[in-house]
C-alpha cells in the first residue's frame, strides 16, 4: 500500500533549522575556547620551560662540565633534580656538537638533539612546539655559554626542557569546569527560543504553509488586477500600500506609487477626505479629472491596533451620462404631465363656461391664454435665437408653474443660434441650474421664483440662475459641485450628481461653475467656450435691449 509521504511544517522546518545553527554555535564556541585554552596553555608553559632552561643553562655544574669527558655521570642528578622539581616532561642536555649527553630519556642519550630552529646551533634561544621522541612537546632551547677565562662566552652546549601538550580529551577534561554548564545552558536556551520562534512563525501565518501562503498570493494577485473596480489600501499614515492596475488607472497614479503618500501623489480635495476619513464610507461621490467615482472604504483593525484602510472605487462617469439621459427624458415626460395638467385646467374653465352659457368668456378666455402663450414665445424667441435652449425654457415654465415658481427671463438675456453640439452642453447645464433652483425656490412660500440669464460674446456663454430659495450654507458651498448637492443640500437633503456634472461639462469647455449667496437666495454663474452657429447682429442686439 503506498502511503504518502508528509511534508515537513513550515514551524517544524525553522525549528530543525535553528536547532542545527543553535548546535553549529556550540561547536564553534567549544572550539573557541579550547584554542583560547591551548594558546594560554603554549602561553604559559613557554615562558616557565624557557626560565626552567635559562637556569639550568647557568648552573655552574653544568658549564663546568659539559664539555669534559664523560659528563652525563656528573650531569644526570641535575637533570633528574630539574625534573622532579619542575614537573616538566623531559630535560636534556647535549653539548656543542648537539650529541645529547644527559637526558630524563636515556635511550636517546647519545643521539642527536631535535632542534626547533637551526639557529640553536649558533647560540640562540628558542622556544616553541617540538617533538622528542615521538612526543610533542612545548620546549625551549637555552645555549650553555662558558664563564671561565678560557672559554669565556663560548658555545658549550644546549639545555633542552619540553612540558608534554595535553591532547583534546585532555584539554576538554582540563577545561574550566563551568565551559560544560555553559554550553548546556546555550543549548537550552537555543532550544526554547527556536520553539518560540517556530510558533511564532506559525501564529503570523495564521497556521499557513508556504505553499498554502503562496497560492494565496497568487490567487490574491490574480483576483485584484482581474475586477473592474479600483482597489487602494493605505496605511496609518496615509501612504499607498497595495493599489491594482485600475486603481492606478482611474486616479492617474504611477508605476511606483505604492509606499509614497497621497500629498506627494497630488491627491487632495474631496478625494482626499474620503480616502482619508476616519470612518467607513459607503456609495461616496468624488470627481476626479473629468471622472465621476463611486468609493466604499473599510478600515482594517486587528487586536483592536488600526492597520489601516482598504477602498475600492468605480467609474460611475459613462452611468453619470445615462443618468443624465435619463433624467432628460424622466423631465420631458414631467414637462408633459406638467402641460397636460394646464391644458386639462384650461379645458375645464372653458368646459364650465360653456355649460352656464357664457360664450363670449369662452371667446375672451381663449384669447387671454392664446396672447399670453404669445407673449413668452416672442419673449423667448427675441431673446434666445437658438431654438433647443428656448424649448427647454418653455417646457421648464409649465414645470415650475405646476410648483408655484414664477420662472422669468432677465432683461440681458441674449443668446445666438449655437452648434447642435454647443448647444446640447449650453441645454444641459441650463436644464440642471434651473431643476436645482426651482427644488431650492418651492419651498420658499409664496412668491417663489426663478430667474435666468443668459449672456454670449464671441466665444463663451454665461448662465446665471437666481432663485427665491435659502440660498447654500457657507460650510457647503465648496462642496455642492463635488459631492452632488442641490441648494436643499443647506436643508441637510442630498440629491443626486446633477451639479457635479454641470462642472465637469464646464470644465471640458474650459469654464467654470460656482456659487453665491444673495439677499434674495442663492445665484449659480455658469461659463463655458463654445463655437458660435450665428452672431447676435446689431439689429437683434437693439431688439434685445429694448
Amino acid at each position: 500500500m503506498f502511503v504518502r509521504r508528509r511534508r515537513p511544517t513550515l514551524a517544524g522546518e525553522m525549528l530543525s533549522l535553528q536547532l542545527a545553527i543553535v548546535v553549529v554555535v556550540l561547536f564553534a564556541v567549544g572550539a573557541i575556547s579550547l584554542a583560547q585554552s591551548a594558546a594560554t596553555f603554549d602561553r604559559v608553559e613557554g615562558r616557565r620551560v624557557t626560565a626552567l632552561a635559562e637556569q639550568l643553562a647557568w648552573n655552574p655544574l653544568v658549564r663546568a662540565r659539559i664539555d669534559q669527558p664523560a659528563p652525563g655521570e656528573v650531569l644526570a642528578p641535575v637533570v633528574h633534580s630539574t625534573l622532579t622539581q619542575s614537573g616538566v616532561t623531559s630535560v636534556t642536555v647535549a653539548n656543542a656538537a648537539g650529541t645529547i649527553v644527559s637526558s630524563t630519556n636515556t635511550t636517546i642519550v647519545g643521539a642527536a638533539l631535535p632542534l626547533g630552529d637551526p639557529g640553536v646551533a649558533q647560540a640562540r634561544g628558542w622556544s616553541g612546539h617540538l617533538v622528542i621522541d615521538g612526543i610533542p612537546e612545548v620546549a625551549a632551547q637555552v645555549p650553555v655559554l662558558g664563564d671561565t677565562t678560557a672559554n669565556h662566552g663560548r658555545h658549550l652546549g644546549t639545555v633542552s626542557i619540553g612540558v608534554a601538550a595535553p591532547t583534546l580529551w585532555e584539554r576538554l577534561a582540563g577545561a574550566s569546569s563551568y565551559l560544560l554548564t555553559y554550553l548546556g545552558v546555550a543549548s537550552v536556551l537555543g532550544g526554547v527560543g527556536s520553539w518560540l520562534l517556530a510558533r511564532r512563525i506559525k501564529r503570523q501565518t495564521l497556521g499557513m504553509e508556504p505553499r498554502e501562503i503562496a497560492g494565496l498570493t497568487e490567487h490574491r494577485e490574480a483576483m485584484l488586477h482581474g475586477i473592474a473596480e479600483g482597489v487602494i489600501a493605505l496605511d496609518p499614515q496615509r501612504r499607498l500600500t497595495l493599489v491594482n492596475d485600475m486603481g492606478k488607472a482611474l486616479l492617474d497614479l504611477p508605476d511606483h506609487c505604492v509606499g509614497m503618500s497621497l500629498t506627494a501623489l497630488g491627491i487632495e480635495g474631496r478625494l482626499y477626505d474620503v480616502l482619508t476619513g476616519a470612518d467607513e464610507a459607503r456609495d461616496e461621490i468624488a470627481i476626479h479629472r473629468g471622472r465621476v467615482l463611486v468609493m466604499n472604504r473599510m478600515m482594517i483593525d486587528k487586536d483592536g491596533r488600526r492597520l489601516g484602510s482598504v477602498t475600492t472605487l468605480r467609474d460611475r462617469t459613462e452611468l453619470a451620462q445615462l443618468e443624465r439621459e435619463l433624467g432628460s427624458f424622466r423631465s420631458s415626460t414631467e414637462l408633459l404631465r406638467a402641460q397636460a395638467h394646464e391644458f386639462a385646467n384650461q379645458l375645464h374653465v372653458i368646459s364650465g363656461l360653456i355649460q352656464v352659457r357664457e360664450h363670449d368668456e369662452v371667446v375672451r378666455y381663449i384669447r387671454a391664454i392664446r396672447k399670453h402663450r404669445e407673449s413668452l414665445d416672442l419673449s423667448l424667441s427675441s431673446r434666445i435665437r437658438d431654438t433647443s435652449v428656448s424649448a427647454l425654457l418653455m417646457a421648464k415654465s409649465s414645470l415650475a408653474a405646476e410648483r408655484r415658481v414664477e420662472l422669468r427671463l432677465s432683461e440681458r438675456t441674449a443668446l445666438g443660434r449655437l452648434d447642435p453640439l454647443d448647444a446640447a452642453d449650453v441645454a444641459t447645464v441650463t436644464g440642471n441650474l434651473v431643476d436645482n433652483a426651482i427644488d431650492a425656490a418651492s419651498g420658499s412660500g409664496e412668491d417663489a421664483w426663478v430667474e435666468v440669464e443668459l449672456r454670449q460674446d464671441t466665444s463663451s456663454v454665461e448662465i446665471v440662475v437666481r432663485d427665491s430659495g435659502p440660498g447654500v450654507a457657507p460650510e457647503l458651498a465648496h462642496e455642492v459641485f463635488t459631492r452632488g448637492f442641490t441648494t436643499k443640500a443647506a436643508q441637510g437633503g442630498e440629491r443626486g450628481i446633477g451639479l457635479a456634472l454641470t462642472q465637469l461639462v464646464c470644465r471640458r469647455r474650459g469654464g467654470e461653475v460656482a456659487v453665491a449667496n444673495t439677499a434674495d437666495g442663492a445665484m449659480f454663474t455658469a461659463r463655458m467656450s463654445v463655437g458660435q452657429a450665428g452672431e447676435v447682429s446689431g439689429h437683434e442686439a437693439m431688439e434685445v435691449s429694448r
